[in-house]
């Protein structure tokens, strides 16, 4: 008959060899949330029965709370390298049932997500072997690449705009030019090696 040390240790190892699985029983939600910085992951566990509370933001626990009586409410917390401000709502929709909704700087994710469209340029490419994720924030102009604020030099041209920086030994330039009208505003091209990159729809 094994000894009750040794029953120990192996209820210890097949705990230790589940408790990633146990610890994601109570996810309800996962969102992923495109940001200058780079495209970030958030997961929600919420616990029906203890009320349990945990936020990760790419991978990272961010928020935990074990014991809420209120099943109902909202967690904030903060994503990416800007520290955008986010927020998880809990609404109950009719017996032990929850909606999970994310918002980003104080509106839904999607309108969040609709209006980021309109106020950044988003371009992906691959430069020997790499991919790359260049970001355009055209209120700032500011340019990110793969998480990184690039340092950037801007340059008046006969026909718009000119904001040059470097990834790796590559050249880059993003041309702003008017489009002539009015409802389309400025058009920004990215041109990497005298190369022109479409624009990435996310």
């Amino acid at each position: 008959m094994a000894s009750r040390e040794e029953i120990t240790v192996c209820e210890d190892e097949v705990r230790s060899r589940y408790s990633h699985l146990e610890k994601m029983t109570d996810l309800v939600a996962v969102w992923e949330v495109a940001l200058s910085d780079g495209v970030h992951k958030i997961e929600f566990e919420h616990g029906t029965t203890s009320g349990k509370r945990v936020v990760y933001v790419d991978g990272k626990e961010e928020i935990r709370k074990e014991w809420m009586f209120k099943l109902v409410g909202k967690e904030t917390f903060t994503v990416g390298a800007a520290k955008t401000k986010a927020a998880i709502n809990i609404d109950a929709v009719g017996g032990f049932a929850y909606e999970y909704t994310l918002e980003i700087n104080g509106k839904s994710l999607k309108k969040y997500m609709e209006n980021r469209s309109k106020t950044t340029n988003t371009w992906i490419l691959s430069l020997g072997g790499t991919d790359y994720r260049v970001v355009l924030e055209k209120d700032t102009m500011d340019v990110w690449c793969n998480g990184q604020k690039m340092e950037t030099a801007g340059e008046f041209v006969e026909d718009g705009t000119e904001t040059h920086f470097s990834v790796g030994d590559h050249s880059c330039c993003i041309k702003a030019v008017s489009s002539g009208k009015r409802k389309e505003g400025i058009i920004h091209t990215l041109i990497v090696d005298d190369r022109e990159i479409p624009e990435a729809v996310e």
